[in-house]
This record gives structure tokens, C-alpha cells and sequence, in this order.
């Protein structure tokens, strides 16, 4: 992993696990009925030169194609707000704005590995959606919980899930 991909991780890295009592952020729309909500708590595990590991509280709203994911420490403050809709993703958080050019990107930036977000909001709806490359595993989805799994392409990432009830 080079030196830039490294500080991007370690920041995501800080923003969760060090963010004191951060304001909660608040979505900037609506969402409608057509979209779908989760909360819970999520884990993430990059397999790098330097693993690298985080976990935070999360809410996922919208869709694929327009929606929010906040991150929140574990204190409940929200540390990090993720927002797309088409043509922009954007992140708050620490008080700046950070915009990027795709839903993939922004993601990548702030959790250090690329989660196929698309899929995900398929993924907790119950559909095993195929990513190239991910093993996503559905089976504790009745009790709440979810893993998806990446090996390619390198490195290799665990993300698991734990709903709220």
C-alpha cells in the first residue's frame, strides 16, 4: 500500500476510534419510501502490508443511487456522513466537506477499502447480489448480522454487519 493510501486508512482509522463528542450530523433530504433504512454496527478488516481494522456505529439510508451513511463513534457522536446522489458524493466530516467523483471513491477514501455500496444496500435486503471479487454471506441476515468478504482484488477485506432490532 503506498504512503497516500496509508494516511487516507490511518485517518479513517482516527476519525472512528479517536473523534470525541462530535455533533450529530443530519441528512440534507429526505428519504423516501421507496428507499430503506439500517442501523447497527459494522467491522472492517484491511489484510494489507499493515492490516488495518475499524469498526463504528452506522446508519445507511436511500439507495444505490442517492442516499447517506453515517459513521458514529461509540458514544453515539456522528464522526463521519457519507451523502451521494448522482454526479456527487460528498464527505463531512470535522467540520469540512470533502467532495468526490464517485459513490466509490468517497468510500474508499474514508474507509480504506472499496465496498461495493450498490450491492451492500441489495445485500441487507437479502438479495446475494454477485460482486466480482466479494463472498458475501446471508445466512445470519435472519438474526441480524451479515459478512461479505473480499480476495480480490487485493488485498483482502472482511466487512461484517450487526443490525440493530
Amino acid at each position: 500500500m503506498n504512503a497516500g493510501r496509508r494516511l487516507v486508512a490511518g485517518w479513517a482509522f482516527a476519525i472512528v476510534f479517536i473523534a470525541g463528542c462530535a455533533q450529530p450530523m443530519r441528512s440534507s433530504g429526505p428519504i423516501d419510501s421507496q428507499n430503506r433504512s439500517w442501523s447497527g454496527r459494522l467491522a472492517l478488516q484491511v489484510e494489507s502490508s499493515q492490516p488495518q481494522s475499524f469498526s463504528a456505529g452506522f446508519e445507511l439510508k436511500g439507495n444505490a443511487k442517492a442516499g447517506e451513511l453515517a459513521l458514529t463513534n461509540p458514544l453515539g457522536g456522528t464522526v463521519a456522513l457519507l451523502t451521494w446522489a448522482p454526479g456527487v458524493a460528498s464527505l463531512r466530516s470535522g467540520g469540512q466537506v470533502r467532495d468526490f467523483q464517485s459513490l466509490d471513491e468517497l468510500v474508499a477514501t474514508a474507509t480504506g477499502a472499496a465496498i461495493p455500496v450498490a450491492a451492500l444496500f441489495d445485500w441487507l435486503a437479502g438479495t446475494n447480489t454477485p460482486v466480482p471479487g466479494w463472498q458475501a454471506d446471508l445466512s445470519q441476515l435472519p438474526q441480524g448480522r451479515m459478512r461479505a468478504q473480499r480476495s480480490q482484488p487485493a488485498p483482502a477485506a472482511d466487512l461484517r454487519l450487526a443490525l440493530d432490532r
